[in-house]
């Protein structure tokens, strides 16, 4: 597929996030106004509660605060508006005077989470990531367990702490203990990292008690977002025995204001992995299910003004695709629910700067990464940024996510 021209001249910028083949889906305010459903076309921002109430649009939930109503309503409304808001952006369209009223510069607009968050999982499903951390702790003979190569290790997270980009972090306290204390002390996270991952949004529901397939749990996911699952690595190193993450991660997780549809990123799907161990036939995947997405991570140091790339990798790197993680997920009768959110497990790749996580990167602490300033970090420190970024390279254009950042406020006083 090629660039589809719009009137929107920005729209066919072949390096913008945002041309007519994007279309991704956000909810937005503008000047104090009641937040509600739009996408992103060019440098603009479409109302698409305000065409639904002007009559230009059927009645698909877009005026609500949230995109879960027109999730809701499935594949074939999901494609029909697509299909839709190509006839009014597309090059000559006779409906510009129409569609003109409700554009918006997206410098002047408030972006908003763009789904209510029903619940959120996280995998441990990166090849590289999990032979990475299991040889740092366990040894290269002993790195990934002996479930890995056939099973999609995930825990249950909190859906409750999870924020849409620009949304500060507070750093975490907890409990953790250094190897020569004989119990464990109390206080700020001094290990703070990232995890760089895409977060998979679920549209369409599944019955408690029936399993699903790959091609079905792959017909229910809505759409993709950049997601960054902060982690509190020592924290976690004293709280994960025997039961794995618990407070190390249930303090935020950050998403990106847009979902990018499925269709969207329908051209650049790419199949996993050959695998090392055959995989149960329920986990049988019937076409390519992952995605060519370039991923990279900045972090710009309190006081700076340039940052530093520190990541660099792909999605396509994944070891196990969203769609047989979510039929997995569904397997033992587990009901999933419409604004389900699947966290991919940390991207990294083959090379060390395409490590996505501060712990690989650093190698625990132990090689300091140098910032373009001269700073170093083994870890996040307070005033920090980091800046999550994702896009799918066509043929003269770009499906982009926009940015999935967070800057990180000191911990709170603590009794």
């Amino acid at each position: 597929m090629t660039l589809l021209k719009s009137w929107i001249e920005t729209a066919n910028d072949p390096e913008g996030p945002f041309p007519l083949n994007n279309l991704p889906f956000g909810v937005f305010s503008h000047k104090g106004s009641r937040p509600r459903c739009c996408t992103a076309i060019g440098d603009k921002v479409l109302d698409l509660g305000g065409m639904q109430r002007a009559g230009l649009l059927k009645p698909l939930g877009l005026t609500e605060p949230a995109l879960n109503g027109f999730m809701e309503k499935g594949p074939e409304a999901w494609s029909g508006l697509r299909a839709t808001l190509f006839g009014f952006l597309g090059e000559g369209s006779e409906a510009a005077g129409m569609v003109a009223p409700h554009l918006y510069p997206q410098g002047e607009v408030e972006m908003h989470m763009p789904f209510r968050v029903a619940e959120f999982t996280d995998f441990y499903a990166g090849r590289n990531h999990a032979q990475n951390v299991g040889t740092m702790f366990r040894g290269p003979e002993n790195a990934l367990p002996p479930n890995w190569l056939h099973i999609p290790i995930g825990y249950n997270g909190r859906a409750s702490t999870v924020v849409v980009s620009g949304t500060d972090i507070t750093r975490p306290v907890g409990q953790t203990k250094t190897p020569d204390a004989e119990v464990p002390s109390f206080g700020p996270s001094k290990r703070l990292d990232i995890e760089l991952e895409m977060g998979a949004v679920i549209g369409q529901p599944s019955e408690m008690g029936r399993p699903i397939s790959v091609a079905e749990a792959d017909a229910m996911i809505f759409g993709y977002v950049l997601l960054n699952d902060w982690s509190a690595r020592d924290l976690q190193a004293w709280e994960y025995q025997p039961l794995g993450p618990f407070q190390a991660k249930a303090f935020a997780t950050s998403i990106s204001p847009w979902v990018v549809s499925r269709a969207a990123l329908e051209p650049f799907r790419r199949s996993t992995p050959p695998r090392e161990k055959e995989l149960l036939p329920y986990l049988a995947e019937p076409g390519p299910m992952l995605y060519d997405i370039a991923l990279s991570v900045s972090l710009l140091p309190k006081g700076r003004r340039t940052p530093t790339t520190i990541c660099r990798t792909n999605y396509a790197e994944m070891y196990y695709s969203a769609a047989q993680q979510l039929a997995h997920h569904a397997s033992s009768g587990c009901a999933m629910r419409v604004g389900d959110l699947l966290g991919s497990g940390t991207i990294s790749g083959p090379e060390k700067d395409s490590f996505g996580s501060l712990l690989e990167l650093t190698w625990g602490g132990k090689e300091p990464l140098e910032m373009v300033d001269g700073e170093e970090r083994r870890f996040i420190e307070d005033g920090d940024t980091l800046t999550l970024h994702g896009h799918a390279q066509g043929d003269g254009y770009r499906i982009g996510f926009g940015e999935c950042a967070g800057m990180i406020r000191p911990a709170p006083d603590f009794p």
